[in-house]
């Protein structure tokens, strides 16, 4: 199979630190499973510098940190592969999707309402935790993760939609613009405000359609992987390395859904901040959709939108 390819072949599997069958190093059972979350270190801790430099709400950067708690978990877990490992590796997707959960939910709500919802979020956490424990099996926590992210995705894009969207508050806006008290000078600013939403619309949708794709890829390839793995596992031999490497489908959901998820917490930033009305003063850096990473900043004199330095007169 492809035997043109130059490609070294797999090592035999030996002992190591942790169990037998390590063929790469013997601190690491499952090394590129292990490796590809690295991509969790640097997009989490880009996420908290992010957010303690340009004054993002704080429940965002305990989000992030909940991220770097999965790459962390998930490092240690394919590294060991010791179950107290994987615990912390999938529950702490859950735990990091429930402060998500509390922050879309939570919004303009009353103390009441926000007390309730953290009480039912906290007991919810401690069921799915206990419960995993007693069944050990991963297609309950799938279950319970993907419904929970669709919620509160869902969630967030109604609010998003109503909160921003010029036509959906057509009756408010209509009212001001034909008020005659309302200054020819105001009525622009209202349009001004109208068109710039409709923008941040645009490249918002944007945003959920390029990190949604990359994240349900990244569960696609992930149950390919599941499905077909003892035949992606003869096909690695079969290949050797480095091009085996390519058909790692579970380093792929790791890369594919760490993106997405960044990807997630970076709008709901940008969410938070237009809904607070403060479209003016933050914008979404993305200058190439395809090959950058996206950040949410301060706007600063001689700065446009989406990261082009303005041309000084």
């Amino acid at each position: 199979m492809l035997s043109w390819l130059p490609a070294i072949p797999y090592p035999p599997a030996g002992d190591g630190y942790w169990s037998p069958d390590y063929y790469a190093t013997p601190y690491a059972a499952e090394i590129v499973n292990t490796l590809t979350n690295l991509l969790f270190f640097w997009l989490g801790i880009k996420g908290v510098r992010n957010c303690l430099r340009e004054g993002h709400e704080k429940i965002f950067l305990i989000s992030f940190l909940g991220y770097l708690v999965v790459g962390s978990g998930s490092f240690l877990f394919h590294a060991t592969l010791k179950y107290p490992m994987q615990l912390i590796d999938e529950l702490s997707m859950i735990y990091t999707t429930c402060i998500m959960f509390y922050a879309t939910f939570s919004y303009r709500k009353s103390v009441l309402y926000v007390t309730v919802l953290g009480t039912l979020l906290v007991a919810l956490a401690t069921f799915i935790t206990g419960y995993y424990h007693y069944l050990q099996d991963p297609t309950f926590h799938q279950n319970m993760y993907g419904l929970l992210t669709a919620v509160v995705l869902l969630r967030a894009m109604y609010i998003m939609e109503v909160n921003i969207r010029p036509s959906l508050r057509e009756k408010e806006r209509q009212a001001k613009l034909t008020s005659s008290s309302v200054s020819p000078t105001e009525k622009s600013e209202m349009r001004r405000e109208d068109e710039r939403d409709i923008q941040i619309l645009k490249t918002m949708w944007s945003m959920i359609a390029y990190g949604l794709s990359i994240f349900l890829g990244g569960f696609f390839v992930w149950n390919l992987d599941n499905i077909f793995c003892g035949t992606l596992i003869r096909w690695r031999r079969e290949i050797g390395l480095p091009w085996g490497i390519l058909l790692e489908g579970h380093g792929w959901w790791h890369i594919m859904t760490g993106i997405g998820a960044y990807f997630y917490l970076t709008w709901g930033i940008w969410l938070r901040h237009c809904l607070n009305g403060k479209q003016d003063d933050y914008e979404l850096i993305w200058p190439r959709v395809a090959t950058s990473i996206p950040v949410v900043v301060r706007k600063r004199k001689g700065i446009a939108q989406n990261g082009h330095t303005k041309k000084k007169a």
